[in-house]
């Protein structure tokens, strides 16, 4: 797979964090962690389930560089996009 995709990667953040009443619904990608209830934890552990699923490795950063949805969704695509490339 060459892209992750935000459904993609809301299941994912359901799956790791649990549904929160609606809280991943409609448009995120500019939606911040914080403002979404996910900690720093919780953010490594949607890493860790995007890196099996998905077989990429995702950079250490990922966790202080990723303030958004759309801004992991990007670096998630960039790891993916450098592994095929």
């Amino acid at each position: 797979m060459t892209e992750i995709t935000v459904d993609d990667l809301r299941r994912i953040m359901r799956e790791g964090v649990g549904e929160r009443e609606g809280l991943f619904d409609g448009d995120i990608l500019d939606r911040g962690f914080a403002e979404l209830d996910i900690d720093s934890l919780a953010l490594l552990e949607t890493a860790t389930r995007i890196e099996r699923e998905f077989d990429v490795s995702l950079p250490d950063s990922l966790v202080t560089e990723a303030a958004t949805v759309g801004g992991l969704l990007a670096m998630v695509n960039e790891a993916l996009a450098a592994q095929v490339g």
